[in-house]
């Protein structure tokens, strides 16, 4: 394969009662029927409330299922139930001279079972990539600017946590990741640090008010197109035609 086609959207938040993100996701839908990527990932927070209510991530499937192109998904916090409901909650596959992954990052730091799981799977997939450049897909960001920013560490919400961030770059370090592609923020971000490309995709849904979370990047709903080619690749930032920037107080 010469050419692996690959878009992105992120926390869709989807659940029956909240119609206007539904609509987003339909719109998505439609711009996904017309480009015809090779494969659609949804970086996570898929369901509005996959904890409480198992039928938003029914409903969240449900729609995915609908996508006319095949379609992964990595994260979601609650992961027995995501797992019964989407399948494995990382992966890896390779095309067009790529290897990619997908990782859940909510289970990172946490010290349960399924963290040494993923890290110990991890850990046999770097050891066969055989020099291919590496994308790296999961939910929260690595880092603001730096490996070693410490902002909101004490809480750990917004990037990978420490030490397990640094435990993660360091594997990759041992690889040619060229891509890490995120969400979670709901703020769409494009920056380099080293040779690694950092791509923040927005959430498809709605956007988070400046009075409960500050502008790091731009605040807009969308996705995030790719393409991929031997040791080579290009990134575009969409937003799909009747797309709406659903204020998060609105769906209070």
């Amino acid at each position: 394969m010469a050419e692996f086609r690959l878009t992105q959207i992120s926390d869709t938040h989807l659940t029956r009662r909240l119609g206007p993100l539904t609509d987003n996701f339909n719109r998505v839908v439609e711009h996904i029927d017309a480009s015809r990527p090779d494969l659609v990932v949804n970086s996570g927070d898929v369901s509005w409330d996959g904890q409480t209510s198992p039928h938003d991530l029914t409903y969240a499937r449900t729609l995915h299922d609908a996508l006319p192109v095949p379609s992964d998904v990595v994260h979601e916090r609650h992961c027995h139930a995501f797992i019964t409901t989407f399948g494995e909650d990382h992966w890896r596959f390779d095309a067009a001279g790529w290897c990619f992954i997908g990782l859940n990052s909510l289970v990172m730091n946490s010290g349960l079972p399924r963290e040494a799981e993923q890290f110990e799977w991890l850990a046999s997939e770097l050891a066969t990539t055989q020099g291919q450049p590496v994308a790296l897909f999961l939910h929260k960001p690595l880092f603001l600017n730096t490996p070693d920013d410490l902002e909101h560490e004490s809480t750990a919400i917004r990037y990978v946590p420490m030490p397990t961030r640094h435990h993660l770059i360091d594997m990759f370090g041992r690889c040619d990741l060229r891509l890490v592609a995120s969400g979670h923020v709901h703020q769409r971000r494009d920056f380099t640090y080293g040779r690694v490309r950092h791509v923040w995709a927005p959430s498809a849904g709605f956007l988070i008010p400046d009075a409960i979370q500050e502008q790091i990047g731009i605040k807009e709903v969308g996705l995030v197109e790719y393409r991929f080619q031997p040791d080579a690749f290009e990134v575009r930032h969409v937003r799909a035609r009747g797309q709406v920037d659903v204020d998060l107080n609105a769906l209070r």
